[in-house]
């Protein structure tokens, strides 16, 4: 009989679903992939737009509860498995801090990237959800320096966000490779949690280039 409160994640190999995955074993947490070839446009096809109308990857549902967005996942899981330690109580002083970094990632740090990635000029700083690029990363390095991980020194889920989100856009040269961003995104990947999904991650992108094609 199937467990209805198993967690499914919607998943394509080496795009953002990968921290969800991470997270994941990271928490030791029960879970199914419903995987979908992005190289095939599986994630614009009728099925999956009903899950998601954005065509975007992660999406998780539990039994009736569906949640989307990056930063939305990963407070949900983090809560939803508290024996793992991830995440600060509600009661917890660093709760409010944790929060805020998680929030800042999805308000802040990727409209910065994509703009920076995109080569367009940012809007006027007084409407600009990050001020300016320089100003909300010098922000995040100065969160880092105090190390070894966002929050001193407990490990949370919001480091799994970041590390990964990191060390993605270091290898862009989205984020200059400072010896704060680099030693932190090291940090992070080279968990096992980490090296198991990347691994898991490569045979899978292959698989469907192959499949697609490519």
């Amino acid at each position: 009989m199937t467990d209805p409160n198993r967690l499914t994640l919607f998943y394509s190999p080496q795009t953002r679903a990968t921290g969800t995955r991470v997270l994941l074993e990271e928490l030791g947490a029960p879970y199914d992939l419903h995987v979908l070839n992005m190289k095939a446009g599986e994630q614009r096809q009728p099925a999956y737009l009903a899950v998601n109308p954005l065509g975007k990857v992660p999406a998780i549902r539990r039994g009736d509860a569906l949640v989307t967005e990056q930063v939305a996942i990963t407070i949900y899981l983090a809560d939803l498995f508290p024996q793992a330690g991830l995440a600060p109580a509600l009661d917890d002083p660093l709760r409010g801090p944790y929060l805020r970094w998680i929030a800042y990632y999805g308000s802040s740090f990727e409209p910065a990237v994509v703009d920076r990635f995109m080569q367009r000029e940012a809007a006027p700083i007084t409407m600009s959800p990050y001020a300016d690029y320089d100003t909300m990363l010098g922000a995040l390095e100065a969160q880092l320096a105090g190390g070894p991980y966002l929050l001193g020194d407990r490990f949370t889920a919001a480091d799994v966000l970041w590390g990964i989100a990191l060390s993605w856009t270091l290898d862009f040269g989205l984020v200059p490779k400072t010896d704060v961003f680099v030693r932190y995104a090291e940090r992070v990947t080279a968990r096992p949690a980490f090296q198991r999904v990347s691994a898991a991650d490569a045979e899978m992108a292959a698989q469907h280039a192959a499949a697609a094609g490519g």
